[in-house]
């Protein structure tokens, strides 16, 4: 991520300066949360794909910040609202909202979150970027409760899979770029192209953020974690659709009824990597990674491009 934080350094910096100042509140105790909030924002991605997004088009502007920190207010919203559907005690090394504040305040954090989002672009009449993440707000709900529906019976074909995570990842980054494309772009048609190359982008990124539940990297998750929670992520569904009767059967009844046992989870770990669902998953990554990258080589060369294009390799090349 070095390329994005040269070419826009400066503006991510004024980016902070607007993020701090959209979370402003009058009531003290918020404005504690919101300074712990701050403080332990993550690596910023999505921001930097919105102001990147922008300057491929044209010169970052007022519109853009508001888009890039109307991103990182709904994006944050649903962390502190997933930790609490999760029972999350920590979130990136750090104590959770939750953990800290208890439930009640923790959905109230994120519900502000959503209106200080919301106002944010209605105040600036933004309405354009607004219907943008509006919708991928829709699809992250959606994309999150098909996949509770799903997991209930342990039969996830590939291409619900590929449903769910269009839905609950790749749509706020889908989002994201679209915003920032918006804001100086004047063909609707570059917006079209930079939605769909942040959706193929978010669907890399969850593949990789799946395959970590396999290896031994600390990603601040326990290895098995997604079996724990009955997840049917790609590596084992390809493992589950290849494997012979007995022991589908055998790894469907351990994520069912012994998904805690350490020694069954292990099982299903080396299962799917002998059946190579870790290697078709890392397949399917790269697949997207590339449609996405012949996207954006359809852009004019510029050192926006190159940084997006580092940022994209990022994705499928991190270690946590």
């Amino acid at each position: 991520m070095n390329l994005a934080k040269t070419v826009i350094g400066a503006e991510l910096e004024q980016f902070e300066i607007h993020f701090r100042e959209a979370v402003k509140s009058r009531v003290p105790l918020l404005d504690r949360i919101m300074h712990y909030i701050v403080k332990r924002k993550g690596k910023q991605l999505r921001p930097m794909f919105v102001l990147l997004s922008a300057r491929l088009g044209g010169e970052i502007n007022e519109s853009s910040y508001r888009a890039a920190s109307l991103v990182e207010l709904l994006h944050t919203a649903t962390l502190v609202h997933d930790d609490v559907v999760d029972e999350a005690m920590e979130r990136r090394g750090f104590f959770s909202i939750n953990a800290l504040w208890k439930n009640k305040i923790a959905v109230l954090v994120g519900d502000y979150l959503l209106s200080k989002g919301l106002l944010l672009s209605l105040n600036n009449d933004d309405f354009r970027v607004l219907q943008i993440l509006s919708d991928a707000v829709r699809l992250m709900s959606e994309g999150e409760l098909l996949q509770l529906e799903k997991s209930r019976n342990l039969n996830l074909k590939e291409d619900v899979y590929y449903e769910i995570i269009k839905g609950k990842t790749a749509s706020l980054l889908a989002a994201a770029c679209a915003a920032g494309a918006y804001t100086t772009f004047r063909d609707d048609a570059a917006v079209q192209n930079m939605k769909r190359f942040g959706e193929l982008v978010g669907m890399a990124f969850q593949i990789k953020d799946d395959l970590f539940d396999y290896g031994t990297l600390d990603v601040g998750k326990p290895t098995g974690n997604d079996i724990k929670e009955k997840k049917l992520t790609l590596p084992l569904i390809y493992t589950l659709n290849n494997c012979d009767a007995a022991t589908r059967k055998k790894l469907i009844y351990i994520v069912k009824n012994e998904n805690t046992d350490k020694d069954k989870v292990r099982f299903i770990l080396d299962k799917v990597v002998e059946c190579g669902g870790i290697q078709y998953a890392t397949d399917k990554m790269h697949a997207f990674k590339d449609e996405a990258l012949s996207i954006l080589h359809r852009f004019p060369q510029s050192a926006a491009k190159d940084a997006l294009e580092e940022l994209v390799r990022y994705t499928t090349d991190r270690n946590l």
